[in-house]
């Protein structure tokens, strides 16, 4: 490897501490290359890559990348899982196959700027997943909502009965009751304020005074005889 595919390879490490929420590092010495293959395919599903690298260029990359701590643990063959995704879900897997191999043991590593002890990270390894947790969460939250549309579900049915039952009895939905009627011969009810006699009605003295029939008789005969009689008397 020349001079520029060292500092490739480095500045590629430097990336991936940087990128990775946690780095923990394994012996891998006595794991053939098959079962390093198998490893990788189970470290992929909590997106987190398997690296086999040479510990002086990983330490020119730790300079790089600032992660001081991950220097001590680069002693011996060390292999470096570079975990982007679910911690406990990496951490699950390398135990598991460390176990059922006696393969694998852990160095420590570091996570999210801390360093961790080998049983630091088994301890990690044994906590639930972040599938299971949300899971649990989901489960968590939406109990009390069930609980609280049940809730809400009864008394919406309860005030539905209790509204027909009063609806039966005639208290609600049949108008403002009808008056009664008056009785025969009754006089009307006098209004409020209304104690004071009605006040009598003036003749209006602008109204032309009625005019007297006129007599359908004729007079009798022999009465302008008289009068003519007394007229010439007076003469």
């Amino acid at each position: 490897m020349n001079r520029e595919q060292k500092a490739a390879a480095i500045a590629e490490i430097a990336t991936e501490i940087e990128q990775s929420q946690a780095v923990f590092a394994v012996d891998y010495r006595g794991i053939s290359v098959p079962q390093a293959a198998e490893l990788r395919a189970k470290l992929r599903e909590a997106d987190t890559r398997f690296r086999v690298v040479k510990n002086t260029l990983t330490e020119r990359a730790a300079d790089q990348a600032g992660a001081d701590s991950l220097k001590a643990l680069l002693e011996g063959p060390t292999a470096l899982a570079f975990v982007k995704g679910d911690a406990a879900a990496a951490a699950k897997a390398l135990a598991d196959y460390a176990r059922a191999t006696d393969l694998l043991p852990f160095k420590g590593g570091i996570m999210d700027g801390e360093t961790l002890e080998p049983d630091q990270i088994r301890a990690i390894s044994r906590l639930p997943s972040r599938e299971v947790l949300y899971g649990q969460l989901v489960g968590v939250v939406a109990s009390p909502i069930g609980g609280l549309v049940r809730t809400l579900n009864a008394l919406i049915s309860g005030l539905a009965i209790q509204l027909g039952q009063i609806a039966e009895q005639g208290l609600v939905g049949q108008g403002a009751p009808a008056e009664a009627p008056a009785e025969p011969g009754a006089e009307p009810a006098a209004e409020a304020g209304g104690d004071e006699p009605p006040a009598e009605e003036t003749p209006d003295q602008d109204a032309e005074p009625p005019v007297a029939a006129e007599s359908s008789e004729e007079p009798a005969e022999g009465a302008d005889d008289a009068s003519a009689t007394t007229s010439n008397d007076e003469e």
